[in-house]
């Protein structure tokens, strides 16, 4: 098992608090990827979009954070060599709130293949949420994205939610992708449940409201990865993703 950190932690690399995601061949069929995802809460779609758009996604997204001093001048932006130093983290931020934004990264979220999976493993016409992020680290940050769900910033529609994470290039399990706790859609189903129970007297607005406090700032269940397997009995899933990849997972 590799060694990682997350917000300055190592987690454990005992057999008990740490595995490997399972992946899945989209080829199986739709009544299996919807019970792998009942399942174990998350179904990661190996090569289920072009690597090469994906790839040529990824040129035209660091083409423009080079601006920012984030890529090494003079390369292939497709490659996403990390210059060297931070570059310019506020330009960034600010140009990565544009490309959110953007025609081109809609088109991306919603390419066709995509568009028509959602439909099928949704049973009905599907909707791209307002709500679309990227998120970038650069190489030897400290930093990492506390332990999260993502409900807590889609509150207020429908609970037909399915999160899509799409890795814009490889990504060695090395280089810090996603990580999942096991059996965590489980666990943030009773969170909800006690959280609804606690807010029942509550508006829909007061509700909301009610549900967040629950999380520490920023919306995080704990900034402490290792804490995290050790409380719930669990074990941190890590993977390396390819170009082409696709993770679903319930928010």
């Amino acid at each position: 098992m590799p060694m990682l950190r997350a917000g300055g932690k190592v987690l454990s690399t005992a057999e008990n608090r740490l595995g490997y995601l399972i992946p899945t061949d989209p080829a199986i069929g739709m009544a299996a990827i919807r019970e792998r995802y009942e399942e174990h809460g998350y179904v990661w779609l190996k090569r289920f979009l072009d690597p090469d758009a994906v790839n040529a996604f990824r040129g035209w997204v660091f083409g423009h954070l080079a601006g920012a001093g984030l890529v090494e001048p003079g390369s292939n932006p497709r490659l996403g060599l990390a210059a060297a130093g931070d570059g310019d983290p506020q330009q960034a931020n600010r140009i990565l709130m544009s490309l959110v934004r953007s025609v081109a990264y809609e088109g991306f979220c919603a390419q066709p293949r995509l568009a028509a999976f959602m439909d099928e493993f949704l049973s009905g016409i599907s909707y791209l949420h307002k709500r679309k992020i990227m998120r970038h680290t650069m190489p030897g940050s400290a930093t990492a994205t506390p332990a999260h769900y993502d409900l807590v910033y889609l509150r207020g529609g429908t609970n037909r939610i399915v999160t899509a994470w799409i890795p814009i290039g490889d990504v060695p399990v090395e280089m810090g992708g996603l990580v999942y706790l096991e059996g965590s859609h489980a666990i943030g189903r009773k969170m909800e449940k006690e959280f609804a129970a606690q807010s029942a007297g509550l508006s829909a607005e007061e509700r909301i409201s009610a549900y967040n406090r629950n999380m520490t700032e920023g919306g995080w269940v704990s900034k402490d990865l290792p804490e995290m397997a050790e409380r719930f009995d669990t074990r941190w899933l890590i993977a390396g993703y390819e170009a082409g990849d696709v993770m679903l997972h319930s928010p």
